[in-house]
């Protein structure tokens, strides 16, 4: 169960370096994938494509939420899965562009899109997201192994 694991204290970005050039990639593990700020923090980090290895049976809501992870960050995600039978396979990527201006084919050019188009970091309202950095749970999620405090404490 996740709640026994020690979680880490940072998201990091590092830059892999391809024929085409510098790629900034984040790294999180599966048990990350279920909370958006995972991927929004390595989306601020800089990260282009980020890569998740999973452990678990790959349902079409945890495919679903991977999918929008890459949609509201506009980042890349790739997520690797243990071969079926084992967990189901169903190993996954997406990209973070949804559509083109004209709505047709998309190029891919995951740069371009991320420098004309709105999601992502250009317009959001840190001012308003108080709540997400509170302290303790909100009921109904008050649990008494819950962690909100920083690691190593």
């Amino acid at each position: 169960m996740e709640a026994a694991l020690t979680p880490g204290d940072a998201f990091s970005v590092a830059v892999l370096d391809t024929r085409h050039g510098p790629v900034r990639v984040g790294m999180m593990i599966c048990y990350d994938r279920e909370f958006p700020e995972s991927a929004r923090v390595l989306m601020l980090e800089g990260a282009e494509i980020i890569l998740v290895p999973n452990a678990c049976d790959l349902t079409e809501d945890r495919i679903g939420q991977f999918r929008a992870r890459a949609f509201e960050n506009m980042v890349a995600v790739a997520m690797t899965n243990y071969p079926s039978p084992q967990c189901n396979g169903h190993s996954c990527a997406f990209d973070g562009v949804a559509f083109t201006a004209d709505a047709k084919a998309r190029d891919h050019l995951l740069r371009d899109y991320q420098a004309k188009e709105s999601w992502g970091d250009a317009y959001r309202e840190p001012y308003a997201y108080g709540p997400l950095v509170r302290d303790r749970p909100c009921p109904p999620f008050v649990r008494d192994d819950a962690r909100r405090d920083t690691p190593g404490d």
